[in-house]
């Protein structure tokens, strides 16, 4: 073999073992953070059932979140998208999860369950009122609200709810994002007009509008929003629970990001 001809060889012989690495590492690597979270073994099976109703692929990607990420959700309730987060973000990221007394309350057993021995040590579970709640200045690349922003303004007459401030939270919020920081709503549409606290107390619904205009107020832009939870038969006029609607609520899915500086 000729000199020029072994250089050749072991230049193919080079090209091949870097092309099989490579192969290699993107069959074991994470390539997909959210198909890996999702094919997660360890995920309860309940979970997994409500993966295609909730379209949580689609609404994860939208969301943008990604390995490393430190993201807040906000009233948790039992973690459903809690623990996906955790699994996406890793253990280079984090996540809080948020609720008031309330809803910890009505989630107790699935808390519970969702934690026992500390099958998500990149959670932190945090439950005060909005009124104690502390999120440190700049530390948050994401926040998500699913169906519970509109909680925000529900005044029970029982009392079970303590009142909200939903602007209080916001700027909380705001100060607790980093500069380019998104929040992910998706919530129950309401028909435009009429008090927001009454609606949401009758309907558990509530105006898209409200929503960009609160947000706007704390210092938001709205980057996107996405049909991808919209449902034309529905007419606003059924509260969310009402067996003939149930499940197929027309929803709103907006992205609000948190500008500099």
């Amino acid at each position: 073999m000729t000199m020029k001809n072994a250089v050749l060889a072991l230049t193919a012989m080079a090209l091949v073992g870097l092309g099989n690495a490579a192969i290699a590492s993107a069959e074991s690597g994470p390539s997909d953070p959210i198909a890996t979270a999702l094919a997660s073994p360890d995920r309860p099976e309940a979970d997994r059932t409500q993966d295609e109703r909730r379209k949580a692929r689609e609404f994860l990607e939208f969301a943008g979140i990604e390995p490393g990420m430190r993201v807040l959700d906000a009233f948790a309730a039992s973690g459903y998208y809690t623990e996906l987060l955790s699994r996406i973000v890793g253990p280079d990221g984090a996540v809080i999860a948020y609720n008031n007394p309330a809803y910890a309350k009505f989630a107790a057993k699935g808390i519970e369950a969702r934690y026992a021995g500390d099958r998500l040590p990149n959670v932190q579970q945090v439950t005060e009122e909005v009124d104690q709640l502390a999120l440190p200045p700049r530390s948050l690349d994401a926040a998500i609200f699913v169906m519970s922003f509109h909680d925000m303004y529900w005044r029970p007459a029982d009392g079970s709810w303590a009142r909200t401030d939903p602007m209080q939270m916001l700027r909380k919020l705001h100060a607790a994002m980093k500069v380019g920081g998104v929040v992910i709503v998706q919530d129950h549409v309401a028909a435009p007009g009429g008090d927001t606290a009454e609606v949401v107390d009758k309907l558990h619904r509530i105006d898209p509008e409200v929503v960009r205009r609160d947000f706007k107020a704390a210092g938001f832009a709205l980057e996107a929003e996405s049909p991808l939870f919209a449902h034309a038969e529905d007419d606003h006029s059924k509260g969310v629970f009402d067996p003939a609607i149930r499940g197929r609520t027309d929803q709103f899915l907006f992205k609000f990001r948190r500008p500099g500086p």
